[in-house]
């Protein structure tokens, strides 16, 4: 069937709030090289998404400047000249730099993945853009070991929920903090050992409580603000801190003295902007040592809540209203 020169994608008319993202007509993209394009069938809502849409979070060079869309699932409708991973009609969910919330979207090869055994499309779009952040920042920055522990801020997130299951899939203490009494049950629910609420508990108090006063191994933030100096202190000695984000600022004081007494390590990446080649090698980890988990049916993404592609403003105001749990998908086929 030959591919249309014709696509809906879901633009940012200008910056602002949900409603600016409308349903607009563009040309289907032609595959490079090294891409493949996929006809769309999920993707996935992240939090970037919502910065992009406020005007707060430029793309990367070469990356749609007004649609937003960091993860995908669909089938491979074209490939590059040099593709050699991918054909035409395999099922693949990928990490993609843009673009995401749209008929069709060109992916990378190397950091396209299968559809794991017994995934809907919805269920694997949920999973590229979390899974990378939580496996390369926990596991290959932060490296979690079995039998330590770990404190997650944000855990009914789909980063939390994506770092409950993996953390506990490779046998470590979870700890994490959420905003209300029913998050701490759903993250419970998840495996999570110990929940915080931290509009009503000093999480710092609590994580040492927990830990029987020793503090954890690593930290998980994507807070920022005043919780860094505050993750030092939940940290036990020789403790790691990894960044992901910093929703309450970037600009914060430490006390330096504290680092070097509990020789402490505060670390941290982004995942959009990073070549490639470094993208493409968490997704290889990925598929090695997660994947069989997935197929086994042993860790399922989250799923909050699906829209329609072209109700993209819904679920955007879903993810700024902070009661999801899990993953927010959009779906092309409805």
């Amino acid at each position: 069937m030959p591919l249309p020169a014709r696509m809906t994608v879901i633009a940012i008319t200008k910056p602002g709030a949900p409603d600016v993202l409308q349903p607009v007509e563009r040309d289907v993209p032609k595959p490079g090289a090294s891409e493949i394009l996929v006809k769309v069938a999920a993707a996935g809502v992240n939090r970037p998404d919502v910065m992009q849409r406020q005007g707060n979070y430029p793309p990367p060079p070469g990356a749609p400047v007004d649609i937003p869309g960091l993860e995908i699932a669909g089938e491979v409708a074209a490939i590059g000249s040099g593709v050699k991973q991918w054909k035409v009609g395999d099922q693949v969910t990928a990490l993609v730099s843009g673009g995401g919330y749209a008929e069709y979207c060109l992916a990378e090869e190397s950091i396209a993945l299968p559809v794991p055994k017994g995934f809907s499309m919805t269920e694997a779009a949920a999973l590229p853009e979390t899974f990378m952040t939580v496996w390369h920042n926990v596991f290959q920055r932060g490296a979690l070991k079995a039998g330590e522990s770990l404190l997650i801020h944000g855990g009914s997130s789909g980063i939390g929920t994506t770092a409950i299951m993996l953390a506990k899939a490779f046998g470590a203490k979870v700890i994490v903090t959420a905003g209300s009494p029913q998050k701490c049950e759903a993250c419970k629910k998840l495996g999570a050992d110990f929940a915080i609420d931290y509009k009503t508990q000093d999480f710092v108090a609590a994580t040492k409580e927990a830990t029987g006063g020793r503090g954890v191994d690593l930290v998980l933030d994507m807070v920022g603000g005043d919780y860094a100096e505050r993750n030092h202190d939940a940290a036990a000695v020789e403790g790691r801190v990894v960044q992901i984000a910093t929703q309450q600022g970037f600009k914060v004081t430490i006390n330096l003295l504290k680092i070097m007494q509990k020789r402490l390590t505060h670390t941290g990446s982004t995942l959009r902007p990073r070549p490639v080649a470094d993208k493409a090698m968490i997704a290889h980890d990925l598929e090695a040592k997660v994947w069989p988990l997935l197929a086994a049916g042993k860790i399922k993404p989250v799923i909050d809540s699906t829209f329609p592609l072209k109700e993209a403003s819904k679920a955007h105001a879903r993810m700024e209203s902070s009661a999801h749990v899990g993953k927010i998908v959009l779906e092309a086929g409805r």
